[in-house]
C-alpha cells in the first residue's frame, strides 16, 4: 500500500480546523505535487521537505508523489505542513509505520537540515488536538506556549529524526510542561503616582468595577494619559480561561504569544495614525487587530479626535457585540473583542478652549471640525465622559504620603464589586441586556423621578438611559447597596458631561 494519512491543522481566525494530509506514491514520471488550495509557502514546502529528508539520510522516493491537503476548499498557508508532509512521504514509502500516525497530529516548519522551526498559532492547534483526543507534536521553540493547556498531551521535538525515532519507539519525545503558577508581575504604574484629580480617580475606579468605557477630556498636561495607563493596575486578575483566550489571540498575531505575559492583562495603545485594518483586523490571511489583541484587557486611544472618523466608526459594533467579524469574498473570520475602552482628548485642536489660564487660538469652525470626528452614536456607546481640569500647583509640590491610595487598595474594592455582580447576575454590569437590567436596576422612586426629569430636559436617548442606569448600578455595588438611590444616580449623571450644556443640578 502506498497511501499514508497524517493529521495536522490549519489556521482560520482563532480556530484550527483539522487538515488531513494524504500522501500517495504511484508509477509514472517522478515528481511531487501538492493539491488542496495551498498558498505559495505551502507549495514551496516540497523543496524544503526533499532537502530535509535527504540530509536526514532518508530515501526520497523517485516516484510520482501526490499530496492532498483536505478539505480541498480550505486555504492552507505557512510552513506548518512541512513536518506532516515529510512524515507522510516516509510512511507511504515504508520507512515509518503507518498505524501509529493516527494517534498524533503534527505541525512544524522544516529547515533544509531537518531541524524543526517554530510556527504561529500553536495554541489553537493544541486546543483542537485536545478536543480530538490526539497527541500533538510541535517544534521545541513552541513548547512553552503549547504547555499552557495543562490537560493536553503535547510533545516537542528539535529535529525530524527525533520525531521518527519516537514513532518507531526508539526514543521518547519530551512532554511539554510549563510552570504557569508563577506569580504575575505587578504593573509598576500605580494610581498613587497621579497627584490630585480625585474626581478622575473615582471615575477610573467605577469604570474598573463595572467594565465601563471611559473618555477623559481636558487641556494638555492634566494627567489624562497618566490616568488611563493606570487602569490595568486596578482591574481584577483575569481567570485561567480568559488568559487562554488572550493567549490564543496573541498566538495568531504577527508578533506571536510571549509565555512570560501569561495572565497579564492586555493594554493596547495604538497610534492615532493607525488604519481601520490595524484596529479591527484583516489582511490575507486575516490577522487580529488592536481591539482583539486587547481582548479581556484595555484598549486606550489617546488624542481620540486625531483618529480618522472612519477608523473610529469601526469601534461601534465591537463595543456592543464583543466580537468582530471580518468578511471577504473568499472567507469570513470572527475574532473576539471583549475589551474595555478608554480614551483621552483635548477640547479643541490647541487644547485650551474654556481654560481660564490659557487663551484658545482655535476658530469656531476648527473646533467644530475637530469634535465632528467623534460621532454621536459613538459617544452614546461610551459610558462615562469625565472632565479633567488642570491640577493646582500645591498638589504638585506635595510629596506622596501614606494617605494616598495605592492601586492595590482600589483594586480590592473593585474585586468586591465584581464579586457582588457575579453573584447577582453572573456578569459585569456593562454586559447586562435590557431585560436583565430591568431585573437588577432597583431604582428608588426619587431616583426614577430624577432620571425622568434629566432625560426630558436634555432629550436623552434610550441607549443613554440604559448606560446611566448601569453606571448607577455599579456605583451602588461599590457601596454594597441593593437599591439605587438618588445619590448614586446623581453621581452617574455627573459622568455624562457631553450629554448636557451645563452640569446637572
Amino acid at each position: 500500500m502506498t497511501l499514508a494519512i497524517v493529521y495536522s491543522r490549519a489556521s482560520v481566525g482563532i480556530t484550527a480546523p483539522l487538515v488531513t494530509v494524504e500522501t500517495h506514491l504511484s508509477n509514472g514520471m517522478a515528481g511531487l505535487s501538492i493539491v488542496g488550495l495551498p498558498e505559495k509557502a505551502v507549495k514551496e514546502s516540497k523543496d524544503r521537505v526533499r532537502s530535509a529528508l535527504m540530509n536526514a539520510h532518508f530515501d526520497f522516493p523517485i516516484r510520482r508523489i501526490t499530496i492532498n491537503l483536505a478539505p480541498a476548499d480550505l486555504p492552507k498557508e505557512g510552513g506548518r505542513f512541512d513536518l506532516p508532509i515529510a512524515l507522510g512521504i516516509l510512511a507511504a514509502s515504508g520507512q515509518l509505520p503507518r498505524e501509529v500516525l493516527t494517534q498524533y497530529e503534527f505541525t512544524g516548519e522544516l529547515a533544509l537540515s531537518g531541524e524543526l522551526r517554530p510556527v504561529d498559532g500553536v495554541l489553537p492547534m493544541v486546543l483542537g488536538a485536545f478536543q480530538a483526543n490526539r497527541q500533538l507534536i510541535v517544534p521545541a521553540a513552541n513548547a512553552r506556549e503549547a504547555a499552557l493547556v495543562p490537560k493536553a498531551q503535547v510533545l516537542s521535538a528539535t529535529h525530524l529524526l527525533d520525531v521518527c525515532a519516537h514513532l518507531k519507539n526508539e526514543s521518547a519525545l519530551t512532554l511539554c510542561s510549563m510552570d504557569i503558577s508563577a506569580p504575575i508581575i505587578e504593573s509598576v504604574l500605580d494610581i498613587a503616582d497621579v497627584k490630585g484629580q480625585p474626581h478622575a480617580k473615582r471615575a477610573l475606579e467605577i469604570a474598573a468595577a463595572g467594565r465601563h468605557s471611559l473618555l477623559f477630556m481636558g487641556p494638555p498636561g492634566t494627567g489624562k494619559t497618566m490616568l488611563a495607563s493606570r487602569l490595568s493596575g486596578v482591574l481584577p486578575p483575569i481567570s485561567d480561561e480568559e488568559a487562554l483566550e488572550v493567549a490564543a489571540v496573541a498566538s495568531i498575531s504577527s508578533n506571536g504569544f510571549d509565555p512570560t505575559h501569561w495572565k497579564r492583562i492586555p493594554f493596547r495603545s495604538p497610534h492615532h495614525t493607525s488604519s481601520s485594518v490595524a484596529l479591527v483586523g484583516g489582511g490575507r490571511p486575516p490577522r487580529p487587530g488592536e481591539i482583539s489583541l486587547s481582548h479581556h484587557g484595555v484598549l486606550f486611544l489617546d488624542e481620540l479626535p486625531e483618529f480618522s472618523r472612519h477608523v473610529l466608526e469601526c469601534l461601534r459594533e465591537p463595543l456592543e457585540s464583543g466580537c468582530i467579524t471580518i468578511s471577504r469574498a473568499a472567507f469570513q473570520s470572527i475574532f473576539p473583542a471583549k475589551f474595555q475602552f478608554i480614551a483621552a482628548m483635548n477640547p479643541c485642536p490647541c487644547g485650551y478652549v474654556g481654560s481660564q489660564s490659557d487663551e484658545c487660538r482655535c476658530t469656531g469652525e476648527q473646533i467644530k471640525r475637530y469634535l465632528g470626528k467623534i460621532s454621536g452614536p459613538l459617544l452614546d456607546r461610551i459610558d462615562m465622559h469625565v472632565e479633567v481640569a488642570r491640577v493646582s500647583p500645591h498638589f504638585l509640590f506635595e510629596p506622596q504620603n501614606n494617605q494616598t491610595e495605592l492601586s492595590a487598595t482600589v483594586r480590592e474594592r473593585v474585586i468586591k464589586a465584581r464579586e457582588y455582580q457575579q453573584q447577582r447576575q453572573g456578569k459585569c454590569n456593562t454586559q447586562l441586556t435590557v431585560p436583565e437590567l430591568d431585573n437588577v436596576a432597583n431604582l428608588e422612586m426619587e431616583a426614577q423621578q430624577l432620571l425622568a426629569e434629566v432625560m426630558t430636559k436634555y432629550n436623552l436617548s434610550a441607549r443613554v438611559y440604559h448606560r446611566i442606569v448601569k453606571l448607577a448600578r455599579t456605583i451602588a455595588d461599590l457601596e454594597n447597596s441593593t437599591p439605587i438611590t438618588p445619590a448614586h444616580l446623581s453621581e452617574a449623571l455627573n459622568y455624562r458631561c457631553l450629554d448636557r450644556a451645563k452640569p446637572y443640578s
